[in-house]
């Protein structure tokens, strides 16, 4: 992918860019929403990744002028604003994606792998829920329920149910969830995943008439309806 970061903490900027250039694409920096307008009229990029506070320009005020300038490239907002309120006027004023920092950088790169895969299909919308059967995550209000009863889940096992959601179907190693739920890239010899999908299993599964998270043995965990033998 090309892509367009416009950033303007270096320190954070730097790293972006290496990350990004050493997974095999191509990055553009611009230190200010002004810099990021005239990077993008003079070439065109596969996704850009704006910051929300900016000197000169913020992201918001960027992304408006990008939209109303016929530049549909698709966007990823990064800020440390992570209330709804927040997330929902980054999209209303023409953003894809809203991170918040601080974020996971697998995680950044699969969102913008995502967007990517998004631009061949014409007027498609930012992913705003996911479902499994009869579980629902809302992803704006943060809101989580099965059937017709709210789940009330810390932060940690909201990014966990998250994750599992957007790979229903398909086994996740823990290996996977160190990495884009903890961030970590290596297995610190920890039973925090044991602990927190044990907690999830009792929110999401208990007193509901059916399970939906399975544990599979020696390979990791599955999200959704138990499967024929």
């Amino acid at each position: 992918m090309n892509i367009l970061l416009v950033e303007d903490d270096r320190q954070v900027a730097e790293f972006i860019v290496a990350e990004l250039t050493a997974a095999g694409h191509t990055c553009v920096h611009a230190p200010d929403g002004e810099a990021g307008r005239e990077a993008a009229a003079i070439a065109s990029y596969d996704v850009m990744v704006i910051d929300r506070m900016m000197p000169k320009m913020d992201g918001l005020a960027l992304i408006s002028s990008l939209r109303e300038g016929g530049n549909h490239t698709p966007v990823l907002v990064l800020s440390a604003l992570g209330d709804v309120d927040d997330r929902v006027q980054g999209l209303h004023c023409g953003a894809d994606d809203y991170l918040v920092k601080p974020f996971a950088m697998a995680e950044l790169l699969a969102r913008l792998e995502v967007l990517n895969r998004r631009v061949a299909v014409p007027g498609a919308a930012a992913q705003i829920k996911l479902e499994v059967e009869d579980l629902s995550m809302d992803l704006l209000r943060q809101h989580v329920q099965r059937g017709n009863t709210s789940i009330n889940l810390q932060p940690r096992e909201y990014k966990l149910l998250e994750y599992l959601m957007r790979h229903a179907g398909q086994v996740v190693t823990r290996a996977m969830l160190l990495e884009h739920v903890w961030g970590y890239h290596f297995d610190p010899q920890t039973n925090v995943i044991d602990v927190h999908v044990s907690r999830l299993r009792q929110k999401i599964d208990k007193d509901f008439e059916f399970p939906l998270l399975s544990t599979v043995r020696g390979a990791g965990y599955r999200l959704g309806p138990e499967l024929d033998d």
